[in-house]
């Protein structure tokens, strides 16, 4: 046995603690274990070449180190669990714990953490910490790699492994018996599950709307006119498409929470499930509202680029020289210039509130606010982003909207398509503010239910019981 820790009298009280593998996972969950006040072990094929393992550890046998211990890390592949297979009579009564993941779903028929449970009939297998990578470990550990799924058939095991989670500053989740271990391990194998919706309203957005307004702008000019545009398909439509998408996502955030509150009103209950679409919509708002504001983020560049661009500078200098030519002095619209100012300003200030809600969506930021004031910042102030990006939308066309010239081909503007949602929500909105609608909504949210709904929902659940 070689040693690598301290003298004896350093040992910690916390307990000891085994793992089974010298690998990245390996030594890093020893080095985190070792700062909260374990003893750790490391089993190994070669203990002698085992010399990257962190300083305060001791290396051993498989078997000698399994001795030593109640709690066992098994950190290695399920290709190489077969070495277990002769330390079972060391192994019996205790507490494996199965860190491993595959490369893809559904590559065994039986979970890795069932498969090593047959292999060591007298071990209580444990599924844990495989969502938690290396360099979380490493680094603390923050924010969803914080979140440790537990599965076992044996309550005192998974305790045990809860424990070790706690201590080292983690949060434990029990997902139940051994049968869900297939459903944790492939927690890490899902590529932004709460982005796919969104990015795919997003990405039919923007196609919708770029499409159209090709059609509109560029297609128009050179089928009725016969002029060449198609160079303000790079920054001209596309800013024409960036705050339209920006503005009906912001919309389609808070669209499924007034949505909510009708169904609770019909209802007359908040112990009835949504619909399985409301649910998934509203459990993927803020990737929405991020989605959002990486567009607007994208609108204010592109916006920022305008006046430097070629063809901006070429027009207003065939403006100005045809007004020295003819003698000309435009005179100031003072209409204009207020809406415009007007224009400016709430595009300013809209997009002020959108990097608030933008910030206080990390969760370092997040979870340094109260519940009363992240709600605030996210209702409240989102609901106010949403009225003044809207105002600054009805202002852009404000003189456009009586305009025949403005109606191409007898299609109304994209501008005027983007704000049928977010005025939508925003009548909603305020109807629900209103006080006969909101006294009714906030007592059926602190638990009031009104009997007719009550009784007619435990009919449903008769009837589908029979």
């Amino acid at each position: 046995m070689i040693s690598m820790k301290a003298p004896a009298s350093r040992k910690s009280e916390m307990g000891t603690v085994c793992i089974f593998g010298t690998g990245d996972f390996g030594r890093s969950l020893g080095m985190r274990l070792l700062q909260s006040g374990y003893r750790v072990v490391f089993g190994s094929r070669v203990p002698k070449s085992s010399t990257l393992l962190p300083q305060g550890s001791e290396v051993m046998t498989h078997a000698e180190a399994a001795k030593e211990a109640q709690v066992i890390f098994v950190t290695v592949q399920r290709e190489h669990y077969d070495f277990l297979t002769s330390l079972t009579p060391i192994l019996q009564g205790k507490v494996l714990v199965d860190v491993s993941n595959n490369l893809k779903k559904g590559l065994y028929p039986q979970s890795n953490a069932e498969y090593l449970s047959s292999l060591v009939p007298g071990a209580a297998v444990v599924k844990a910490f495989n969502t938690i990578s290396a360099w979380a470990l490493q680094s603390g550990g923050l924010d969803a790699n914080r979140q440790v799924y537990v599965c076992g058939d044996q309550p005192e095991a998974k305790q045990a492994v809860v424990d070790v989670a706690h201590s080292l500053g983690l949060t434990a989740l029990d997902r139940g018996s051994l049968r869900a271990a297939g459903e944790v391990e492939d927690i890490p194998l899902e590529l932004f599950p709460l982005w796919r919706l969104p990015l795919g309203i997003a990405t039919g957005l923007t196609a919708f709307f770029f499409f159209y307004l090709l059609i509109r702008d560029v297609i128009y000019a050179r089928v009725e006119k016969g002029t060449d545009i198609s160079y303000r398909i790079i920054i001209s439509l596309a800013n024409k498409v960036f705050p339209i998408v920006s503005l009906v996502m912001l919309s389609l955030c808070y669209l499924p929470g007034v949505i909510a509150a009708f169904v609770q009103l019909y209802n007359g209950t908040k112990y009835r499930r949504f619909p399985d679409w409301l649910d998934r919509w509203m459990r993927c708002r803020k990737q929405l509202g991020l989605l959002a504001l990486g567009f607007a983020v994208l609108h204010v560049l592109y916006t920022c680029v305008i006046s430097i661009r070629y063809n901006v500078k070429h027009q207003n200098n065939a403006d100005l020289i045809a007004q020295i030519k003819n003698n000309e002095t435009s005179e100031l619209d003072l209409t204009e210039a207020w809406g415009t100012d007007s224009f400016l300003t709430l595009g300013i200030l809209g997009f002020a509130l959108y990097l608030l809600l933008g910030i206080t969506s990390i969760p370092s930021v997040g979870s340094s606010l109260n519940w009363r004031e992240f709600r605030f910042v996210q209702s409240k102030l989102g609901h106010l982003t949403l009225l003044v990006c809207t105002a600054h939308g009805l202002l852009y066309g404000w003189n456009k909207f009586l305009k025949v010239s403005t109606y191409k081909w007898y299609t109304p503007p994209g501008f005027m398509l983007c704000l049928v949602i977010p005025c939508s929500v925003l009548v909603l909105k305020m109807i629900v503010i209103l006080p006969c609608v909101d006294r009714p909504l906030t007592r059926i949210r602190q638990g009031w239910e009104r009997k007719r709904r009550v009784v007619s929902h435990e009919k449903d659940i008769l009837d589908s019981q029979f």
